[in-house]
């Protein structure tokens, strides 16, 4: 068997490259997205590896001894998408051809009762539009096509169409966008979507009931479009910062060890200074980690931003003091393990002076649901007021964000990926976090 591997900057890009190398037979082992080059976290690019093999059996010719025959001509070879497209729309046309089927016998019985009420007072019955006199047809029948319709929508669905139409129809037989209640069970596509995320299954159906309550609005939903607009009801989104009109904004960055504070402090810096033009300053209290204070010089010196480094509580109001005439000023803490009481006692005492600051609490998007609730807990000692989830692009689910949020109430400001400064965060929205659980803008 004949393994190679491509690389390229798309996955339609590399899997062309599959087919042109290796034939339309070729068979995917295994797909890889991973950033390459750059220096300290700037200009890496990313790229995707895709791992095919051939068996060279099917690459033998036929044997002598074949009659030959007439052959029409090779058809266009399709497209990956095209084969992916038609993969995904085969059950979907088995489902319609079915429901056409069951219309087509409902309306021979509209006809035939039309003729018997016909010949029974001898007079013609008013033409009904659209042929069909839903009112007429047996409850159960009706019932049957509902189903189908529904059924048809989840083979769509699953197939990877997640931003169809809702079409439904009423008992009336007047078409309209079906509620939560109507098209998300705890068995349909999108609750199964939710569950694959991890989000538990008691908020699933808060998720759920939310939805229905959302008023029914002209122009085309999409499932990923009302999940979005239904987490905005049910969490909490920070938004962008508003500054302080006679006094500098101060944000005091805090959380575990290793989950990208330094880096999170730069890239907030870099989004209001370099993004915004608003006056930043910044502030590193980490002078416990071995090339923290060096890493942040860094940075403040590409951006052209101040920086002040505060090893004891007078240090640092002094340090506050200097640059208040800023617009934001953040600070960088030094990373503590949530379990390490004594370490936590140490730094809110540090931080309990009489400088009017916010903390932010940053997490790794990739912690487990019962960790994280321990962290929060331990760390709710600073009187977090929202929360930063960082290393979004090393993460395949992201439901226990969502757990954590909506149980614990909290505020959501920034989703981080990667190094790069200032291009890895971005401002929390409703709409992004709906992306990031159905697997669309989440690298």
């Amino acid at each position: 068997m004949l393994v190679k591997t491509f690389q390229a900057a798309s996955m339609p890009e590399a899997l062309r490259m599959v087919k042109a190398e290796l034939g339309p037979d070729a068979m995917i082992l295994s797909t890889k997205k991973e950033k390459t080059g750059g220096f300290l976290g700037f200009f890496s690019k990313q790229v995707y590896r895709v791992t095919a093999a051939m068996d060279p059996v099917r690459k033998t010719a036929p044997p002598a001894a074949a009659p030959v025959q007439y052959r029409e001509p090779a058809p266009r070879e399709r497209t990956a998408r095209e084969e992916m497209e038609s993969s995904m729309l085969a059950p979907l046309a088995r489902e319609l051809k079915d429901l056409r089927e069951k219309v087509e016998s409902l309306t021979r019985r509209e006809e035939e009762m039309r003729a018997e009420a016909k010949t029974a007072v001898g007079v013609e019955t008013a033409e009904l539009d659209g042929g069909i006199n839903i009112k007429n047809i047996p409850r159960s029948d009706l019932e049957e096509i509902k189903k189908l319709l529904l059924a048809t929508l989840a083979k769509s669905q699953e197939g990877g169409a997640k931003d169809v139409q809702w079409p439904t129809i009423t008992d009336e037989g007047t078409p309209k966008v079906p509620s939560g209640a109507d098209l998300l069970p705890e068995d349909s596509p999108l609750a199964r979507e939710l569950a694959t995320s991890g989000v538990s299954t008691e908020l699933i159906r808060k998720i759920v009931d939310t939805l229905n309550t959302l008023p029914l609005q002209s122009g085309n939903q999409t499932v990923k479009g009302r999940l979005g607009e239904t987490l905005g009801r049910l969490i909490k989104f920070a938004g962008m910062l508003k500054l302080k009109k006679n006094s500098p904004r101060i944000i005091a960055l805090v959380g575990p060890t290793g989950v990208g504070k330094t880096t999170t402090t730069a890239k907030l810096a870099a989004m209001y200074a370099l993004n915004r033009g608003n006056k930043v300053a910044l502030i590193t209290m980490d002078i416990f980690r071995v090339g923290a204070v060096e890493q942040l010089k860094t940075y403040s010196r590409i951006m052209g931003i101040p920086l002040e480094v505060a090893s004891t509580p007078k240090e640092l109001e002094k340090a506050v003091e200097k640059h208040s005439s800023c617009d934001l000023i953040f600070i960088d803490t030094a990373g503590r393990s949530h379990k390490d009481k004594e370490k936590l006692d140490e730094m809110k005492n540090f931080l309990e002076d009489k400088i009017p600051m916010e903390v932010y609490l940053c997490l790794s998007a990739t912690t487990k649901d019962r960790e994280l609730e321990e962290i929060l807990n331990r760390f709710r000692i600073f009187q977090v007021s929202k929360v930063v989830f960082t290393k979004i692009d090393e993460c395949e689910s992201f439901g226990n964000m969502v757990n954590l949020l909506m149980k614990d109430n909290l505020q959501i400001a920034y989703f981080t990926t990667g190094q790069r400064v200032p291009e890895d965060i971005e401002i929390a929205t409703p709409a992004k976090l709906a992306d990031m659980i159905f697997h669309e803008g989440a690298e």
